[in-house]
């Protein structure tokens, strides 16, 4: 059983801190360099294939095949979820390429969490900087986007002053 460590917890905090400011300068860089902040352009300009297909209940995924990256995404999803699922898995293209997180999930016991949350920090920082005049709300976030509200919470500290529809 372990116990409660001090340096333990500011070592985990530290990290987390060092890894959002890492995304946040990480996706500053790639828009200034693309001038865009969509998604699916930057998958383009990075020579990542995004591909709409039937996926029942899988939102999407990032698969790697013989060098060539490809983003899946569920053809039945709305499009602003589509833009976010796109962002969350050019995450997993860009930061962690080699590896397969559903794989992983499904067949190891290695932790994917760090992974998943880096691709969420990574969406939502990508999201929240769109280059164009429609800013996102944080409604939109939730409700169209599909942003877990808690990541929200989190990052901006956020109390909740909307009514959900």
């Amino acid at each position: 059983m372990s116990t409660f460590s001090p340096l333990a917890y500011y070592q985990v905090l530290r990290f987390h801190e060092n890894t959002i400011q890492h995304l946040t300068r990480h996706v500053a860089q790639l828009i200034k360099k693309y001038r865009t902040s969509n998604s699916y352009k930057l998958a383009e300009n990075l020579g990542i294939a995004v591909v709409f297909e039937p996926q029942g209940s899988v939102h999407g995924y990032y698969s790697r095949t013989h060098r060539t990256k490809v983003i899946h995404i569920n053809e039945r999803l709305p499009c602003k979820k589509q833009l976010s699922i796109c962002a969350h898995e050019l995450s997993h293209a860009i930061l962690h390429p080699n590896e397969n997180t559903a794989f992983l999930k499904s067949n190891t016991h290695f932790p994917t969490s760090r992974i998943e949350a880096e691709a969420y920090e990574f969406m939502i920082e990508l999201l929240f900087n769109q280059v164009s005049q429609n800013a996102i709300t944080v409604h939109e976030a939730i409700e169209h986007y599909g942003i877990p509200e808690r990541l929200l919470n989190k990052n901006f500290n956020l109390k909740r002053t909307y009514d959900p529809i």
